[in-house]
């Protein structure tokens, strides 16, 4: 089996931060922040089905809001790319 494409124009910076995962009137989720970029970031959450494809991230120690766009999922993660 091939080794999956590498498509990231920017180096990942591992990370351990604490986020929040903002959408409608729906409680929060809470997430860790397991990489990041200024285009992207790697999240691991609980139940990743929950969250929706457009959604806002609260990056806890900047107190920093990104909107994110779901890019990919996978068991307890998912990839968002920053809108």
């Amino acid at each position: 089996m091939a080794a999956m494409e590498e498509r990231r124009k920017l180096p990942r910076q591992r990370t351990f931060k604490g986020g929040v995962i903002i959408f409608g009137t729906a409680p929060a989720v809470e997430c860790t922040i397991r990489n990041l970029t200024d285009t992207g970031a790697g999240l691991e959450v609980g139940t990743p089905t929950v969250v929706p494809d457009h959604f806002t991230l609260l990056i806890k120690p900047e107190r920093l809001q990104r909107s994110c766009q779901v890019i990919w999922r996978q068991p307890g993660k998912i990839g968002v790319r920053f809108e």
